[in-house]
């Protein structure tokens, strides 16, 4: 005895196979707002005398890494995180920068080439390090030193 399958037959087994009775996760979006990350905003403006420094998120033959990692810039100044390739985010984490008050949240984990994230240091002056928390432990860090 032969069984044949039609198409319509197959995609209801495969979707409802698919399905498994489960519910969906909620989006993030349905999230209390609590509970939901402070988001930056994607661009910044610098003060009128203050520069733009852009700094390079990238993942290739070399490694995950930021380009520059070590940056000097003045307290107004803004770092420009742009991803060149690979997935990256920018974090400020208290625990490397002991004593530090009014760090900037971590952004969100950037996807696409030339995506950009802005951090305005207007945190203080002084030496502060940041990571890319997926890949600090592959050694992608860096730090700003800011002076007033």
């Amino acid at each position: 005895m032969r069984f044949v399958i039609r198409a319509p037959v197959l995609a209801a087994l495969v979707a409802s196979a698919a399905c498994g009775g489960e519910k969906a996760p909620k989006p993030e979006s349905a999230l209390p707002a609590a509970a939901a990350p402070a988001a930056l905003p994607a661009t910044a403006t610098p003060c009128a005398t203050c520069k733009v420094i852009e700094v390079l998120a990238t993942s290739d033959e070399k490694g995950n890494y930021y380009s520059p990692k070590e940056i000097a810039a003045n307290a107004g100044d803004v770092l420009r995180f742009k991803i060149v390739v690979g997935v990256h985010n920018v974090n400020f984490l208290p625990d490397s920068n002991p004593g530090r008050t009014g760090l900037p949240p971590a952004t969100p984990l950037l996807q696409l080439p030339g995506q950009t994230q802005d951090i305005a240091l207007t945190f203080g002056t002084g030496k502060f390090y940041f990571q890319c928390d997926p890949h600090a432990a592959l050694g992608m860090i860096g730090h700003v030193t800011v002076k007033p």
